[in-house]
């Protein structure tokens, strides 16, 4: 028995019928085909499905999509308005050399966009201390630290 949700991701209004019990990932990844949103453990220790909903960002494992009816979503796909032009945040991982296999990538990315837009002052402590939600098993988080303060000071 399906349940029909209704929300905004990049931009674009969508009602599809669900299960009630349907992650909002697997509803961006298999119905809507928008598959940057990686599945990485399915528990919310990783932060590779993070995408930014209502403004903030969630762990998109951890919400089920009919709890996502009348939200507007934001997934890496929907960063870049332009075709071809690279959002700050892409700019400055790409400058600060932020990923390594490009993984947690995406949910690194989105992390970030809440990061910049929700603090004021940001040290390096700071960005750590924000990150802990979102893993990375390539590098020493280094220059993902360095990628966010970059993308922090030119945003």
């Amino acid at each position: 028995m399906g349940v029909q949700v209704s929300f905004t991701v990049n931009g674009e209004p969508y009602t599809l019928e669900v299960e009630p019990r349907t992650l909002l990932v697997y509803a961006l990844r298999e119905i809507l085909d928008l598959t940057g949103t990686h599945v990485g453990c399915d528990t919310s220790s990783c932060g590779a499905c993070t995408v930014i909903m209502n403004g903030k960002a969630v762990k998109s494992c951890t919400v089920l999509a009919v709890q996502a009816d009348g939200a507007e979503i934001t997934t890496v796909e929907g960063l870049s308005k332009d075709e071809g032009e690279l959002h700050p945040v892409q700019k400055a991982f790409k400058e600060k050399h932020g990923l390594q296999c490009s993984f947690c990538t995406p949910g690194m990315l989105m992390v970030t966009l809440d990061i910049i837009q929700s603090e004021d002052d940001l040290s390096e402590d700071r960005v750590r201390k924000l990150l802990k939600g979102n893993l990375c098993r390539c590098t020493g988080y280094q220059n993902i630290v360095e990628s966010i303060m970059y993308a922090k000071s030119n945003a």
